[in-house]
């Protein structure tokens, strides 16, 4: 594994398949009294977010407890960005605290690269614009396997706004590189052009939705829409939202939230037993913390990290 996580193209198959082994391992912990590890004491990790953010900014905050780092938040709103801090200069101000990780949340495609650049500190991307959102795609996976119980000739529909989300990018990527096989479906305005070359299939109707074995909604984001891309939100609910009438009782319901009820997904599908929803947000935490992990602590790490009291003593 690399030595930052920017987009789901820096993982191999094999590295997939470890953070899953390794968040499979964390989530005995997180079912302790006590739900800390010494792995990561003595190290900072900087949460850097300019984009609101609920399930992806706490989940990393608890990894990074849960590990014993210690964390330090930084929000736009009330930071030095307000007063005009370039991204460079923040990155370097903050770099001076020696992290060991800096995680990145951006409405700039691309911003995770460029902090890369400027830090010595493993960069994660939490979602950078359009671009990718690699740890929700690792979560989608780990959630959907345990559900499944294994990911291999899966077949996968992801609905809805695809042209302004970065889930659906870091999904198709991370999906098929499991052996899963992935349809994409939304209105012509809402899929990008030359997708398929991610390795997906295209769909504009709901039509085969049956032969689903799961169904991943995605969000409509208006906040990133500088056009009209759909004649109204009852016309686009009328033939892409996931009702009871077109989710089949053996098929599985996932979203990335936060969900719009009565867009994408209607209530009573969100509410079913079908949807993983909330165990999509559970499995952030563990699988955040394995990333962590596996970046600070373990193959890919440029020293490994050792709990102080499993050192060995120095000489005197």
């Amino acid at each position: 594994m690399r030595r930052h996580l920017l987009s789901v193209d820096d993982l191999s198959r094999e590295d997939i398949e470890r953070i899953l082994r390794r968040a499979e391992s964390f989530a005995e912990v997180s079912g302790r009294e006590i739900k800390k590890v010494p792995t990561l004491r003595g190290r900072t990790v900087i949460n850097l977010f300019y984009e609101a953010s609920t399930r992806t900014s706490s989940s990393f905050e608890l990894a990074a407890k849960r590990l014993s780092a210690d964390l330090v938040s930084v929000k736009s709103s009330g930071s030095a960005v307000e007063k005009g801090e370039s991204l460079k200069d923040t990155v370097q101000t903050l770099s001076a605290y020696d992290p060991a990780a800096i995680v990145i949340r951006s409405p700039q495609a691309g911003a995770a690269a460029l902090v890369a650049r400027w830090t010595r500190a493993s960069v994660i991307n939490a979602g950078d614009g359009k671009h990718e959102h690699p740890t929700q795609a690792l979560l989608d996976l780990y959630t959907l396997k345990r559900r499944a119980g294994s990911l291999e000739g899966l077949r996968v529909w992801i609905v809805g706004d695809v042209l302004h989300s970065r889930v659906a990018r870091s999904n198709i990527l991370a999906f098929t590189r499991m052996g899963c096989g992935v349809t994409v479906c939304g209105p012509p305005t809402l899929i990008p052009r030359g997708i398929e070359s991610l390795g997906c299939e295209v769909r504009y109707t709901l039509d085969e939705l049956g032969k689903a074995d799961a169904v991943y909604a995605l969000r409509m984001q208006r906040e990133r829409m500088t056009g009209s891309f759909v004649p109204s939100l009852r016309e686009y609910a009328a033939q892409y939202q996931i009702d009871c009438r077109r989710l089949g009782p053996s098929q599985l319901l996932m979203h990335p939230g936060p969900v719009n009820r009565g867009v994408e997904l209607a209530a009573e599908v969100i509410d079913s037993p079908q949807a993983l929803i909330t165990e999509q947000v559970e499995s952030g935490v563990v699988v955040r913390m394995a990333v962590l992990y596996e970046l600070l602590a373990g193959g890919g790490a440029p020293s490994p990290v050792r709990a102080p009291e499993t050192e060995a003593p120095q000489p005197a």
